[in-house]
């Protein structure tokens, strides 16, 4: 048992490397930019040019928190003509403009020259000053626009690729340079930047984008989600990221807060619900179940049939409002709470376990009905099933034949066999822990994994949403683990052990 345990848990690596995979590729291709969901950009006060420059400097600082100014993976395949720097570039749109120049001209250093001659003539637009004689003249109002207009004009040149748009932007700018002296020193910049421009259409090498050539990165983005910023073997010297194998799964786009705690916070009330849920219906389906199938076409059989039918077929949503209305209504019988998981007040900071348990307990009592009946019906039916084709066998013929009691058969010789199918069911206690219950979970007004899920969906919180879909992958994973061996607890015939 030994031996094959450490051989699945072998076969999980690969496994688990794939889910890893798949879950950062989902991550890397989520629409939207993590670093505009991060940053607020609503200030309420100050000027726009201010406001603009707090939200860049706020961007480069998540930019790097996050480990997006890294490759993606250790591995790129692209062409000559384009430099393994690029991504680099966190704007959108000016990467998305100079990998437009690259494919139409290939020569990186040109354009790689041009786009930086932009900055200049970008930055110079600060430094003009408009004289009260300047101002007279030609209008402050007017002097004004035309400076936010050649800014917004050289602002939109990082995205032009097309040369007739780029040639008529040179030109825009060319006539609002010429009509006021006042600009003469952007006029000088630009004069620059269209002879870097030129140069590109001189030294074009497009037959580079046909070279195929190969990028390795040994520091990227999938090895820090993975293993951290720090060593990547013990983790010692991490500073933002401490590796998905250390249980550090990011920052939450809405929270702002570490994944893992957000996720801690939630998973314990779901996972209380799932687990008290879980033991209740199995105390009840399985000697329900197991008589019923011993004494087939009773009374009890045939009632308990009709009982657990019914209870299967209510929703939840509908058994929990009916609870709510009955004995959480001042009206009929208030015996529970209507919502929450406590008292409004809290708990009392000096309160012991005890205390604590038998405060929150009315609260859970109703939740835990609508998380049981369906579980307990359903149960109930499988062993029903499973034991009633146990007990047609040959061998529990001849424990009957040899005299042994109705009880010896049923529970020594036909229970442990009848278990199998729901051992399988058992299995998925795990990922169900994590996923928990979004109606319920309303309806109680309990901070579960539900509501957390549901709530990062409406947010598109990508890092909760993947990092759920990553954990989900690994208990179901132990989930199958468990279920194998509990087979070979349950039923002597299933061995492991290699022959």
């Amino acid at each position: 048992m030994g031996k094959y345990i450490l051989k699945r848990i072998l076969f999980f690596i690969p496994t688990l490397v794939i889910i890893s995979l798949l879950a950062f590729v989902i991550s890397i291709n989520a629409p939207g930019d993590p670093l505009d969901r991060m940053v607020s950009a609503n200030n309420s006060g100050g000027e726009a040019s201010l406001q603009s420059l707090n939200t860049t400097k706020e961007k480069e600082r998540w930019r790097k928190k996050l480990g997006l100014d890294l490759p993606v993976f250790y591995i790129s395949i692209s062409n000559r003509a384009t430099p393994d720097t690029l991504y680099k570039v966190y704007d959108d749109t000016k990467r998305e403009g100079l990998n437009r120049l690259i494919k139409q001209y290939g020569n990186w250093e040109e354009i790689s020259s041009y786009h930086r001659s932009i900055y200049p003539l970008l930055q110079a637009h600060q430094h003009i000053i408009i004289d009260s004689v300047t101002a007279a003249m030609y209008g402050k109002n007017v002097l004004a626009d035309t400076l936010n207009e050649s800014k917004f004009t050289v602002i939109s040149l990082f995205s032009a690729y097309d040369d007739n748009v780029i040639q008529t932007k040179f030109r825009q700018l060319e006539r609002m340079y010429a009509a006021y002296p006042v600009f003469d020193e952007l006029k000088t910049l630009l004069e620059e930047t269209k002879l870097h421009y030129a140069a590109i259409n001189k030294n074009a090498s497009a037959y580079k984008n046909y070279i195929p050539t190969i990028h390795f990165y040994a520091y990227n983005q999938y090895h820090r989600w993975i293993f951290g910023d720090g060593n990547w073997l013990t983790g010692k010297g991490s500073k933002d990221c401490r590796g998905l194998i250390r249980g550090d799964f990011g920052y939450s786009y809405e929270t702002k807060l570490p994944v893992s705690s957000v996720i801690a916070d939630r998973m314990r009330w779901s996972l209380l619900f799932t687990l008290i849920s879980i033991i209740l219906a199995y105390m009840i389906s399985l000697p329900i179940g197991i008589k019923a199938a011993a004494h087939k076409n009773s009374l009890f059989d045939r009632t308990s049939s009709v009982v657990l039918f019914i209870l299967y077929s209510m929703p939840a949503f509908w058994v929990a409002t009916l609870l709510l209305m009955t004995f959480a209504n001042t009206n009929v019988l208030p015996w529970f709470p209507a919502s929450g998981i406590q008292p409004a007040t809290g708990i009392p900071e000096d309160a012991s376990i005890f205390q604590t348990i038998g405060i929150r307990l009315p609260y859970l009592i109703l939740p835990t009905i609508c998380y049981t009946y369906a579980q307990l019906a359903f149960l109930s039916r499988i062993t029903r099933v499973s034991t009633l084709e146990i007990i047609s066998q040959d061998y529990i013929r001849t424990a009957h034949a040899k005299g042994l009691s109705e009880r010896a058969v049923i529970y020594k010789h036909a229970f442990r066999n009848a278990l199998l199918p729901i051992i399988t069911i058992f299995s998925n206690i795990f990922p169900l822990a994590l996923s928990g219950s979004v109606i319920l979970e309303t309806i109680f007004t309990i901070p579960g994994m539900g509501q957390q899920i549901f709530q990062a969906i409406l947010a598109k919180d990508y890092p909760v949403i993947i990092d759920v879909f990553t954990l989900t992958g690994v208990l179901t994973l132990i989930g199958y683990l468990f279920a194998d061996i509990l087979y070979a607890v349950a039923d002597p015939r299933i061995s492991y052990a290699s022959k």
